[in-house]
């Protein structure tokens, strides 16, 4: 199985959720091609699943200088794809995950696992969840 794992971060947080991610999908056997934003294309989205990772910034929204302007040109592209979302946060509920959720499906996206959250960095169980989410979008 090919994931492409295509994150943005800001302090560090949504890149560890990242590699763990990447850790737990391979040591189920799949292969993770990892990329930041700025080094992805639309082209990423020919894979076996799709994962996003980008943190909550501002008002609870993606990230909008670099994660957002790739979200808009790929949106296009997710119909029928199988698609996993995390992201890591410090204030709020979660609101953004949710919205972000909705839209990838309203893009017609399949989302492979229920979404992912971690407050801050992840550490003891959320480290340990980041790793599950992967192991779980490789089955």
């Amino acid at each position: 199985m090919q994931i492409n794992l295509i994150y943005w971060s800001g302090t560090g947080n949504t890149e560890a959720m990242a590699n763990l991610i990447k850790e737990g999908a391979e040591s189920a056997g799949a292969t993770v091609n990892l990329k930041n934003v700025s080094d992805a294309s639309i082209d990423d989205v020919n894979c076996d699943v799709l994962v996003l990772g980008c943190p909550s910034m501002g008002d609870e929204v993606l990230e909008e200088s670099e994660f957002e302007p790739f979200m808009i040109s790929i949106e296009g592209s997710l119909s029928g794809k199988k698609l996993a979302l995390f992201g890591s946060y410090g204030w709020g509920d979660g609101q953004w995950m949710r919205d972000w959720d909705e839209r990838m499906k309203n893009a017609g996206a399949v989302l492979a696992v229920e979404s992912l959250i971690v407050n801050d960095a992840p550490s003891g169980e959320s480290e340990q969840e980041c790793k599950d989410f992967g192991r779980e979008i490789a089955q």
